[in-house]
């Protein structure tokens, strides 16, 4: 199957494009991005093919990989569907409610695949982890954190829709994905922000249990880190989190893609539906957020 790259920055370069030319079943041909000479680049050093306009990258291929902001994701990844491309795309999927809803809609209506790249949810020990919660059962509740330092000056994912989005958008997505899949639905979100981008989210989730988030982008390096876990009569169970392999996550999500589009498959525990609940809570949250800081604003 013929991929294209939507993207050339680092998260495309130390992911995307080498698991897109490893994986089995894809053919890595395409390369689009909003700096010219970084997409000429990239093609190059992987043999693909350049392309300066959206409508020729989309023409020349059968599906997308995406690694841009979500801003720029979602009216590619809209056009792209309708014009019948499968789906691999990025956490979040949109910044707006309305741009999530209209990506849902064209991917449904040309019944194209689609997978959303929450890293964790694509490794094995994560996934034998949910296993094990499932199994189990009995949890009342979970906690997770993600502090990380993506802000600092010199890290290589301070990128200005990180600045101004925060945490939120940017590393909340992955546990609201990994507490959702290990203890329901979320029916509800209440969120408060502390100092910088810090968010603390607090989960209600279907039948019962509920479960705590903190995310941050502006934790020093000392203190980055990241942690889940759930809890209930049996104890705690703690989920795998810390070490990751982002290139061998993505060549399992991308080879799921192409397995569900073979088979004439849209739906994923991951698609762009799951996606677009996820941003829902995001929204919901960045309302509370915001409506909290005006508050105070004018206290």
């Amino acid at each position: 199957m013929r991929f294209g790259l939507a993207g050339t920055g680092y998260w495309a370069q130390i992911t995307h494009a080498p698991a897109l030319s490893s994986t089995a079943g894809v053919e890595f041909t395409a390369v689009w991005g909003r700096n010219p000479q970084a997409a000429a680049g990239l093609a190059a050093e992987y043999r693909a093919t350049m392309y300066h306009d959206v409508p020729a990258f989309l023409a020349g291929v059968d599906a997308v990989c995406f690694a841009v902001p979500p801003d720029v994701q979602a009216p590619i990844a809209t056009q792209a569907a309708r014009e019948g491309k499968h789906l691999l795309l990025e956490k979040p999927v949109a910044l707006t409610e309305a741009a999530a809803d209209g990506l849902v809609e064209a991917a449904e209506q040309a019944g194209v695949a689609s997978v959303v790249f929450f890293t964790n949810r694509f490794q094995p020990d994560v996934r034998a982890w949910l296993a094990e919660v499932q199994a189990r059962g009995g949890w009342a509740g979970g906690v997770s954190a993600w502090l990380g330092s993506a802000l600092r000056e010199s890290n290589p994912f301070n990128t200005p829709w990180r600045r101004d989005q925060g945490g939120l958008w940017d590393v909340g997505p992955h546990l609201i994905s990994l507490l959702w899949a290990s203890l329901g639905p979320v029916t509800s979100v209440t969120a408060d922000a502390g100092p910088a981008d810090v968010a603390h989210l607090v989960l209600h989730h279907q039948g019962g249990p509920t479960s705590t988030a903190t995310v941050t982008l502006s934790a020093a390096e000392a203190a980055a880190g990241l942690e889940a876990y759930v809890w209930g009569e049996s104890g705690r169970l703690a989920a795998p989190v810390e070490n990751v392999d982002p290139v061998a996550a993505l060549s399992t999500a991308l080879g799921e893609l192409v397995a569900n589009a073979r088979a004439g498959q849209t739906e994923h525990p991951c698609d762009v539906r799951f996606g677009r609940d996820v941003g829902r809570v995001l929204a919901e949250a960045q309302r509370q957020i915001d409506a909290r800081r005006a508050g105070l604003a004018r206290a």
